[in-house]
């Protein structure tokens, strides 16, 4: 110990600097030990049903002249005007009428769907019978049984198939014989003495002619030869193959041969048709030159027009069987689709309406409504009605003019209060004539009127680059401290939505898949619900995806993914909580309880919370 304090007097720097470097690391130690923890709470509430209302506000001042143009809001011939100038009329009454034949087909046609759209509903509500269950039944025992039919009526295909081919080949050596004697023969040469015993018939043809008919009839004996040829090969193989089969053999066999013979019949045929046109062109060419026909030419003519007709019967009949095997096949395919279809739905009948079909159809009931809703408030825009009390000052339009939105109809004088509003032009979009504003006064603190909206101008006013739009409010009511000139707000509302599932703009959040809502993974009590100091949660929270509907500065309507009572975290609070050093005769309290003190919370709103 002694060397020790030597050492330290005599290295004073040294000793000085790891003297600083301990304290500095007791105290981050000590910092770190000691260092406050986050914790994160979460305002939770729950989601209500009410009445969600959306409004646009604006300012402007009060009317010296109570004068407004009543503008058509449709476009049409006009059918009739029922107002004179300087008559008195009442809020409500019909001024004009405009020709409003297809806003009523509109009307009509949208009836028309929702009443289909609703009967629909109700079926799919209505509880399943024991008729529809039997023909549903008897609907997949047709198919089965169209099934059954189209595999016996395939087997006998099958066995007429080869009968057919059986018959064909009983006509088809005569017929190549036949082809092959007419053009490789000797007989004309034969017969007639004329070019000696040892010509072919094709030759012989030629070498009875005179010479200039000789290069007529040398191409089609070229066509002749060239088809017997290919009939001939297709023959020797098609006539093997079917001395190899059987009526016993497999399906596949039998219609490859049946398709075999097929194609050797269309050539055979097409080889006597050949050969029938140069024994025609031949006699063509002799009568033309007054020689006479020889009795052979005539023979071979008669036999080939007789082939040809047994082939065009051999031909009728394969193709005819040919038609039932495929015809059949496509039955049986066509049935087996049909079973699954009908078993499915007997399957579904039997299960009972799906609950998803029935959304989506008491969707499409509310779609069908809304659609006639909005037909009908269309089909009255075609009436001109008076928005307040007053005198007509000017009537602008006569029956059979022709009308579009926006015309002016009739220009009115009241003696009510008018309030002119400036909207810029997104918020003029929102506006239409009829709607409710509340009004109130800059110099007036304690009073707040109600109004309608009464006109609103269809050319905009420009002023450094910025659109704006007057828009004429009438009042409700009348106070003789509203003076002209004085200034005005208005909130007018332009949606108003009851009965709808509202939350807390705050509580929506938004990612890359759509807007979602967080709730907690549990159920907090009652008594917890919309406590602003926070609560804890055991679990992580959820996300539901939700869709929004109409929204204002503080709410949000949710259409789908949430319903009333469903609880929702509508805030996070992150708090910081830092230990208490325990002075003499003072404990510490445990780092969950802070009803004493010593917590600082910060409010993060409906943002993103990150992770």
């Amino acid at each position: 110990m002694k060397n020790f304090f030597q050492w330290f007097f005599i290295h004073k720097k040294i000793s000085g600097f790891i003297l600083i470097v301990l304290i500095l690391g007791g105290y981050y130690g000590y910092k770190q030990i000691n260092a406050g923890k986050t914790v994160t709470k979460y305002v939770v509430s729950t989601a209500q049903k009410g009445t969600l209302t959306t409004s646009v506000s604006g300012s402007g001042q009060i009317s010296v002249v109570n004068q407004v143009d009543v503008k058509s809001k449709a476009s049409g011939d006009v059918l009739k005007v029922l107002v004179v100038d300087g008559q008195v009329v009442k809020n409500g009454r019909v001024l004009a009428y405009i020709n409003a034949s297809d806003a009523i087909k509109a009307v009509r046609d949208a009836q028309v769907n929702l009443d289909s759209t609703k009967l629909s509903l109700e079926k799919l509500k209505k509880p399943i019978d024991s008729l529809s269950l039997l023909q549903s039944q008897n609907s997949l025992d047709t198919a089965i049984q169209s099934k059954n039919t189209a595999l016996s009526n395939l087997s006998k295909a099958y066995e007429d198939s080869f009968n057919s081919i059986a018959n064909t080949f009983l006509n088809l050596p005569t017929i190549i014989s036949d082809v092959n004697d007419s053009l490789y023969g000797t007989k004309i040469g034969e017969s007639e003495k004329v070019v000696g015993s040892n010509v072919w018939n094709k030759d012989a043809l030629s070498n009875t002619l005179v010479p200039d008919d000789v290069s007529k009839l040398s191409a089609l004996k070229a066509s002749a030869e060239n088809d017997y040829l290919n009939a001939r090969t297709k023959y020797d193989k098609n006539f093997s193959d079917y001395k190899l089969a059987s009526r016993y053999s497999d399906r596949p066999t039998i219609e490859t041969l049946l398709n075999e013979t097929l194609e050797t019949v269309k050539t055979i045929a097409q080889a006597t048709k050949s050969e029938s046109n140069l024994y025609d062109a031949w006699v063509d060419l002799r009568t033309n030159q007054k020689l006479p026909i020889f009795a052979q030419v005539t023979t071979f003519r008669t036999t080939l027009s007789s082939d040809t007709g047994l082939i065009n019967n051999s031909l009728s009949n394969l193709l005819s069987v040919q038609n039932t095997i495929q015809s059949n096949k496509d039955t049986i395919i066509n049935a087996d689709r049909t079973i699954a279809e009908k078993t499915q739905s007997l399957a579904d009948l039997k299960a009972g309406t799906d609950p998803l079909d029935l959304q989506s159809q008491e969707l499409s009931v509310k779609q069908k409504q809304n659609t006639l809703l909005d037909a009908q408030q269309k089909l009255a825009d075609y009436t001109i009605r008076a928005p307040f009390d007053g005198v007509v000052a000017k009537v602008s339009m006569k029956q059979g003019d022709p009308a579009s939105n926006g015309t002016i109809a009739i220009t009115l004088i009241t003696q009510q209060r008018t309030a002119q509003i400036s909207l810029n032009e997104v918020d003029a979009a929102k506006i239409k004539v009829g709607q409710k504003a509340t009004l109130t006064f800059d110099a007036i603190n304690d009073l707040s009127l109600t109004g309608e909206v009464a006109e609103i101008d269809t050319l905009g006013t420009i002023s450094q680059g910025v659109v704006t739009y007057n828009v004429k409010i009438v009042f409700d009511t009348q106070d003789d401290r509203v003076k002209p000139g004085m200034s005005v707000s208005s909130a007018i509302i332009t949606a108003i939505k009851q009965d709808v599932v509202v939350v807390s703009n705050s509580a929506i959040k938004s990612n890359n898949s759509g807007q979602y809502i967080e709730a907690p993974d549990e159920t907090v009590a009652m008594e917890n619900l919309n406590n602003n100091s926070g609560v804890d949660l055991v679990k992580p929270t959820i996300q539901k995806t939700v869709q929004t509907g109409l929204a204002n500065d503080t709410q949000t309507e949710i259409t789908n993914g949430l319903k009333e009572g469903d609880q929702i975290i509508v805030r996070t609070i992150t708090v910081n909580s830092t230990p208490t050093t325990a002075s003499q005769g003072q404990s510490l309290l445990p780092t969950g309880n802070r009803a004493l003190g010593g917590s600082a919370g910060r409010a993060t709103g409906g943002g993103f919370r990150g992770n």
